[in-house]
């Protein structure tokens, strides 16, 4: 033994028996509340628990415990520290596992961690919606190439004819290819594999209509099936892919200030692009008609994608309107479509996250509308810019694109009929009115977009204002 014992009464170790062993064993794992191994303690029956024990153990677990909302998970806790019965007995001076439990729980003030920020599930690929904005403006390359070998003025209608029919049907058979997608790739492979013939064949019989001669119509023919294969790449995500296949027009549209690459080259590239366009995308179809096939697929009716296909069709007739007077500002609104599809993302993200602080309805609507603000003021903020850059009437550009970009939004999220309705509402007076040279007028367009653009902002704000779409 290490010293003499003392046991005189009042003394503080009274109930405590201590013997230190003359020489400590090997150094071994020991739990937090065990004793070193050179010690012994024997707690002698007692009045109660040892206070100063359990307040060192309560110390000890303080971060564990404190989280618990009933003496129950301390007891669990307890049980995984390795605590047995007779521990709590002779060391702590409780009864039982449950009785130093309720007393470690009384002890330890409560604690309400925040729980681990999840991961943004709609953070949004940068990269891909930008280059998703520069291959929706690289066709118009083919143009600038093809320009001198034809009379744009006199084929122009044949063409617009066969682009708004490929807009249309191609929103329309996105849409259907997403639903097949999520019964398998091989059922949205076949889909899209006979939704773009179909619409290729469509929109080259429209194009015939005008009645401009057979070499308007093969250029619109080639048109509608580059829009075809295109739009097949753009849904099964193969950017890139397409990417590699307009080489062609880049490297033609890139040498045109300084070399004159002469009528063979000016169609020969264009004709190149649309080949290797048409390759990869049947290449791409091809592999996923090869998957297997799902075993309960059921094909979506065909009436659920009729509203994609009229937005697409009001659309357009609205972007071409308003290219007949400012050619530039069309570009400007292509080549914005990368910013806009990543701003959706956003918020998406944004308004979940704004979801997660919100403590009731009202707050959430706050939030949520000054989240569709930024957004579109984001948005809006980058044509202003290009509209002045290009001489283009920015007021007229601004409210068709936020027409356009709340639509979009608004579809994002499964509410079709909306969009469609308020946009063909604009488009068709104004088509009409400017079309047939009927006052008042071209302000006809800013207004139509204008009333279009605020209906559907009071739409967005009403429908997405609520936490179920975004739960």
């Amino acid at each position: 033994m290490s010293g003499p014992i003392s046991l005189e009464p009042g003394d503080a170790g009274q109930d405590t028996l201590a013997l230190r062993l003359a020489a400590p064993r090997p150094p071994r794992r020991r739990p937090r509340w065990a004793l070193d191994d050179a010690t012994l303690a024997i707690r002698l029956p007692g009045p109660g628990p040892d206070e100063e024990a359990v307040s060192t153990l309560a110390a000890e677990l303080a971060d564990a415990i404190g989280p618990a909302v009933h003496p129950y998970e301390v007891a669990a806790l307890l049980e995984a520290e390795g605590l047995s019965a007779t521990v709590i007995k002779e060391r702590y001076g409780h009864p039982n596992l449950f009785s130093l439990a309720t007393a470690l729980y009384q002890r330890v003030p409560r604690t309400f961690p925040e729980p681990p920020r999840p991961a943004d599930p709609w953070r949004p690929d940068t990269l891909r919606c930008l280059l998703r904005g520069v291959l929706f403006a690289l066709p118009a390359l083919a143009y600038l190439l093809t320009a001198p070998l034809w009379a744009v003025d006199r084929h122009a209608p044949v063409l617009i004819v066969a682009g708004i029919a490929s807009w249309a049907w191609g929103q329309a058979l996105g849409h259907r290819a997403h639903l097949r997608l999520v019964t398998g790739r091989r059922e949205a492979s076949g889909t899209l594999l006979t939704g773009s013939l179909l619409g290729a064949a469509a929109a080259t019989a429209l194009a015939a209509l005008p009645g401009a001669g057979a070499l308007a119509l093969a250029v619109a023919a080639a048109q509608s099936l580059y829009l075809a294969g295109a739009s097949v790449l753009l849904v099964l995500a193969r950017e890139r892919l397409l990417l590699a296949a307009l080489s062609p027009l880049i490297a033609g549209a890139a040498v045109l200030p300084w070399w004159e690459p002469g009528p063979e080259l000016r169609v020969g590239l264009p004709l190149l692009a649309l080949l290797a366009t048409l390759g990869a995308a049947g290449r791409v179809l091809w592999a996923g008609r090869a998957g297997p096939a799902s075993a309960d697929a059921v094909r979506p009716p065909l009436r659920a994608s009729v509203p994609y296909g009229l937005f697409g069709l009001a659309a357009a007739v609205l972007v071409m309107l308003e290219g007949r007077r400012q050619p530039y500002a069309v570009i400007a609104l292509t080549l914005s479509m990368g910013p806009a599809e990543w701003l959706l993302y956003r918020y998406r993200g944004w308004s979940v996250a704004a979801l997660r602080v919100s403590a009731t309805p009202a707050g959430f609507l706050l939030r949520s509308t000054a989240v569709l603000g930024l957004c579109l003021t984001g948005y809006l903020s980058l044509l202003l810019p290009a509209a002045l850059l290009t001489g283009s009437d920015p007021v007229t550009l601004l409210l068709l694109a936020a027409a356009l970009w709340t639509a979009l939004l608004l579809q994002a999220f499964g509410v079709a009929w909306p969009p469609a309705v308020l946009c063909l509402a604009a488009a068709g007076p104004a088509g009409a009115v400017l079309l047939l040279d009927l006052p008042p007028g071209p302000p006809v367009l800013p207004w139509a977009c204008g009333v279009a653009a605020v209906c559907l902002a009071v739409c967005a704000t009403r429908l997405l204002g609520r936490p179920s779409p975004h739960s």
